[in-house]
């Protein structure tokens, strides 16, 4: 049966305006829209790395309290909370093909370390942590 809505607790939690941390939240699956309308985002078009911001900004419908998140709110996530919810935006909207398993391998002319993946975000790239 398809999941739409994916539960989590953030590894530190959101920083509430009373002190409080805000740890709990749901995710839901990512449409169409939510992978192209970000990229018209003019901050996309001047920040790249912006792209996640607003992506998460659109899947991620709580955490805590917070019922309306907005691009702000995913600002305001320490950093591994951000580079959790990325790697859950890629777990959970990523389908699995069957057939053999990807080959690790390096890059014949940097030798950088290549691992296959899905591509997300409309066939661009997956949403990643700077750094």
């Amino acid at each position: 049966m398809l999941q739409i809505e994916h539960d989590f607790t953030l590894p530190v939690g959101l920083l509430g305006e009373d002190g409080a941390l805000h740890r709990d939240g749901t995710m839901r699956l990512a449409t169409a829209a939510d992978e192209i309308l970000p990229l018209a985002d003019p901050r996309v078009q001047r920040n790249p790395a912006y792209l996640s911001v607003i992506l998460l900004s659109r899947v991620v419908t709580r955490v805590g309290g917070v019922e309306s998140v907005t691009p702000r709110t995913i600002e305001t996530l320490f950093a591994a909370d951000l580079a959790y919810l990325q790697d859950l935006y890629n777990r959970i909207n990523t389908v699995d093909e069957p057939g053999p398993a990807p080959v690790d391998g390096s890059c014949p002319h940097c030798g950088e370390e290549v691992r296959p993946g899905h591509e997300r975000l409309g066939g661009s790239v997956d949403i990643r942590s700077i750094g």
